[in-house]
């Protein structure tokens, strides 16, 4: 495991958006904009079960998250590493990640639907930044 530098830390810590990419079934990468969450160095995402995201990381759970903080839009990170998922917690996830990212008191977008959420753990073995 590789732990993250402090100077990115913040980063995780506020409403910036990321973007992770996955490995499509026919091996092309598969990008998405997704909220995290810090635990740690491990980073958290959420996403449903059954869907593209999740599917790719059941078959191959390696991912690469990138984040370039808005206010220094030349600056980045990259996590690089494997991710484990779980259901526990999802919900929770997912209502913490809209709190801080549109102020709701819950993600809603779900609500009526059949949606399990899933906590998709992000634990790095490699990590690059560039700071400007």
């Amino acid at each position: 495991m590789t732990q993250l530098p402090d100077s990115v830390k913040p980063w995780f810590d506020a409403a910036e958006f990321a973007t992770i990419a996955t490995i499509l079934p026919n091996g092309q990468p598969h990008l998405s904009v997704v909220w995290v969450e810090r635990d740690g160095d491990d980073i958290l995402v959420s996403t449903v079960k059954g869907r593209r995201k999740h599917l790719n990381l059941e078959r191959d759970p390696r991912a690469t998250l990138l984040l370039y903080p808005r206010d220094a839009p030349y600056s980045y990170v990259e996590v690089r590493g494997t991710t484990t998922m779980t259901d526990e917690g999802g919900r929770e996830l997912i209502d913490r990640l809209a709190r801080q990212y549109t102020g709701a008191e819950r993600y809603t977008m779900d609500d009526g639907t059949e949606n399990v959420r899933v906590v998709v753990r992000l634990t790095p073995q490699k990590v690059v930044t560039l700071l400007r």
